[in-house]
């Protein structure tokens, strides 16, 4: 396999600026012998000459690498994972504003990341497309991504990202059964693949946060609360009703929507995820599988299958 080297030159306005370049058209594969020094733009994500060992402006994408990373930017945060061989070797997140430095981090962390996958639930901006392919190839996750499952929604354009990669990973999980994914974040997503390998859809409800911001927001009174346990399903405050409203009112919504579920499918396995997941995983009275890393699996998985 041939040795690939990133070749980056200065933008025609002569910017050193890392954010003023125009990578899209200014940043090449070039085999050897025939690369020639460009300008030191790497130098401005803090890498130096040593760090490279390859001259101004290079660095090496070998046939060693033979780990994934992938980023999934959601309403809040972001977040990092890296797999290798379909394993999590690291996972974490930040605000948007770390993205460059967590980057950086990552690279340093594992050389050995080749391919990398970015997710959003909003409209990518570009520049951390931009930010992650100095480093290795990246597949962004779009309507138009291939997927192992039969997508049967009416609006697969309109299917949000998040989504795509749960049942991504409820598909690989159990190929041959009907399953069920309840991602606890921003808002609540019921998403159902059966045992057919079809995603056919599901519901999207208030997250945990949303519900109390829309308490505070359109009433006079009511105070903004974070997320709290609840000794009791009967409040015996204001602050305790607004609680048992939120908690133990979406746990029963969720135990409510998955034996709506049971009702209609056999054997059915639930997956509970998402930030917000531990609120609930030990309030429901129905059988469920937690695991806050379901998402990020969909996506290597993803990624592994638009490698092809």
């Amino acid at each position: 396999m041939p040795v690939f080297l990133w070749y980056l030159q200065e933008s025609n306005q002569g910017h050193t600026d890392f954010q003023s370049v125009a990578l899209p058209t200014e940043l090449r594969y070039l085999q050897k012998p025939f690369a020639k020094a460009g300008a030191n733009i790497i130098s401005k994500l803090g890498y130096t000459n040593k760090n490279l060992k390859k001259g101004n402006g290079f660095f090496s994408i070998l046939h060693l690498c033979t780990m994934n990373l992938v980023i999934d930017i959601g309403n809040t945060l972001i977040k990092y994972a890296v797999f290798e061989n379909n394993k999590i070797l690291f996972d974490e997140y930040s605000e948007s504003g770390l993205f460059l430095s967590k980057v950086k981090e990552l690279f340093e962390l594992y050389p050995k990341i080749g391919h990398s996958l970015i997710s959003s639930v909003g409209t990518l901006q570009g520049k951390e497309q931009d930010i992650v392919s100095l480093f290795c190839r990246v597949h962004v996750l779009t309507s138009e991504s291939k997927v192992p499952f039969k997508n049967s929604y009416a609006t697969p354009q309109t299917l949000g990202m998040d989504r795509i990669a749960v049942a991504t990973a409820a598909f690989y999980l159990n190929p041959r059964g009907n399953t069920l994914v309840i991602d606890a974040g921003t808002c609540i997503t019921y998403d159902m693949v059966n045992d057919s390998g079809e995603y056919v859809g599901g519901a999207i409800s208030p997250g945990v946060q949303m519900r109390y911001k829309a308490m505070h927001n359109q009433t006079a009174g009511l105070p903004l609360l974070r997320p709290d346990e609840i000794l009791d399903f009967i409040g015996n405050s204001t602050e305790t009703c607004m609680h048992s409203g939120v908690v133990n009112g979406v746990s029963l919504e969720i135990d409510g929507v998955i034996s709506q579920y049971r009702s209609r499918f056999q054997d059915l396995t639930v997956i509970l995820t998402g930030g917000d997941f531990h609120f609930f995983a030990n309030r429901l009275k129905n059988t469920i599988f937690a695991n806050s890393k379901f998402l990020l699996e969909g996506l290597n998985y993803l990624l592994e299958y638009n490698k092809r």
